[in-house]
């Protein structure tokens, strides 16, 4: 009898468990101006955190608007709970950001105007901007099936990019070593 009642309760934990894990984003959007179900497979594929790895070559900005371990507000939301949360400051790079459309290589429905991908995470970029319409490969893992993908620019633009440390404003989430915000996304703290 104690047997059954232990399994009956481990089950009702784990019930309970995976329940409390499910992705209830009910009319949210978890990336700004992606073509996708806000509860499909693909938007939960979005690695939150990251490594601090970056690109090699990849120009440290000498003098950003946001310095390393400063406070900023996010004014762009990427992914859910984005928008009006304080990050800090982790990097600041110099370089072109990307706004891309791709087809993940794992399947599943085409991500458009996916932001960012820098030019250091394109493979054979050479030194000059890519123009729109570019069919490129990325070499970047922000999300699941990016990697090796085929993409096409949307959207170009010169800036600082800064990788951020931020808590999410919906779920309490910490995100380490975010790839990428760039400067017009946020605001002073």
């Amino acid at each position: 009898m104690k047997k059954i009642l232990l399994m009956g309760i481990i089950a009702l934990i784990s019930a309970l468990t995976i329940a409390a894990c499910g992705n209830d984003n009910e009319g949210s959007n978890p990336h700004e101006g992606m073509d996708m179900d806000p509860g499909s497979e693909e938007s939960m594929d979005m690695d939150h955190s990251g490594s601090a790895d970056v690109p090699e070559g990849l120009i440290v900005q000498e003098n950003p608007t946001y310095a390393v371990g400063t406070k900023a507000i996010l004014e762009t939301d990427h992914m859910e709970g984005m928008k009006g949360a304080e990050a800090t400051i982790v990097g600041a790079y110099d370089t072109t950001a990307y706004a891309i459309s791709y087809t993940p290589t794992t399947g599943g429905e085409r991500v458009t105007n996916h932001k960012w991908v820098i030019h250091d995470e394109i493979k054979d970029a050479g030194e000059d901007t890519l123009e729109l319409g570019t069919e490129v490969t990325i070499e970047a893992d922000h999300m699941n099936g990016m990697d090796g993908a085929t993409a096409e620019i949307d959207f170009a633009e010169q800036t600082t990019v800064y990788m951020v440390d931020y808590t999410s404003t919906t779920n309490g989430e910490e995100v380490t070593n975010h790839k990428w915000v760039t400067e017009s996304e946020l605001s002073p703290k």
